[in-house]
């Protein structure tokens, strides 16, 4: 099932994807507080402006190297444990919004991810029990300031721009980890492409390591990692990552 929240007729809204008919169906509120009641309302897909399908009541929680092959882009391995780092929720941005890059970086690259939707308190999860804590799954872009990320030598500023977080465009509660491809494309050219089953810490390890942190709360978002190919983007580009099953998550580029 696919979620959607989004703007129509100056009121923001949640509703579930009928494909085939290409209509959003209408909640009469959040469903990770509210469940799936839906209003009688259908919106056209086509009248609807996807915003960001969560907007991280917290944080955003990152894991960085999480593929062997782009730890090894970056010159170094996968780590024995999740490498955790967050990212402000002032960071996310939804489908179509402008990337904004930031003066005081030279190079912003991409980093295309899945993302994990938080949808209950969840504090020392036992890794069988983290599907019971998860609501659904997005599409991230976890932009990346690299020239400020080696000066600083820690990642809270090259990450954490306002606009450096794309999520959406929607929510889907089941992803096929065994058969899903990430694939990151800059003006329709290929940069990326990995499976999921191939992360080195899978979801549920996640999800257990970072709640023995962190309390997560409903609506945190976990960002799994992302493939080799990383490479820079600039102003008049337009970066695309798709999920199969999930989506495409486009984001134009923009100088400040």
């Amino acid at each position: 099932m696919k979620i959607a929240r989004f703007s129509h007729d100056d009121t923001i809204a949640f509703g579930i994807v009928d494909e085939e008919e290409h209509e959003l169906v209408v909640l009469k509120a959040d469903p990770m507080f509210a469940g799936y009641e839906p209003t009688g309302e259908r919106v056209k897909f086509t009248d609807a402006k996807l915003l960001a399908p969560v907007i991280p009541r917290s944080k955003v929680v990152a894991v960085g190297k999480n593929y062997h092959d782009h730890a090894a882009e970056m010159g170094g391995e996968a780590p024995a444990e999740p490498l955790l780092f967050l990212k402000p929720n002032t960071s996310v941005i939804g489908p179509d919004d402008a990337i904004v890059l930031p003066k005081q970086s030279e190079r912003v690259e991409h980093e295309g991810e899945l993302a994990v939707v938080i949808g209950r308190i969840a504090k020392n999860v036992a890794e069988d029990d983290a599907d019971d804590y998860i609501f659904g799954y997005t599409i991230a872009n976890d932009v990346t300031a690299r020239d400020l990320q080696h000066r600083d030598g820690q990642w809270s500023r090259a990450k954490g721009f306002d606009s450096f977080c794309p999520l959406g465009p929607l929510i889907e509660t089941h992803v096929d980890f065994d058969e899903a491809v990430i694939e990151t494309t800059v003006n329709g050219v290929r940069k990326q492409e990995g499976r999921l089953a191939d992360l080195v810490h899978s979801v549920p390890a996640i999800v257990a390591y970072a709640s023995s942190v962190f309390t997560l709360l409903p609506g945190d978002v976990i960002l799994t990692g992302t493939p080799a190919g990383v490479g820079p983007i600039v102003d008049g580009d337009t970066v695309d990552v798709t999920i199969s099953g999930v989506g495409t998550l486009s984001n134009p580029v923009r100088s400040a």
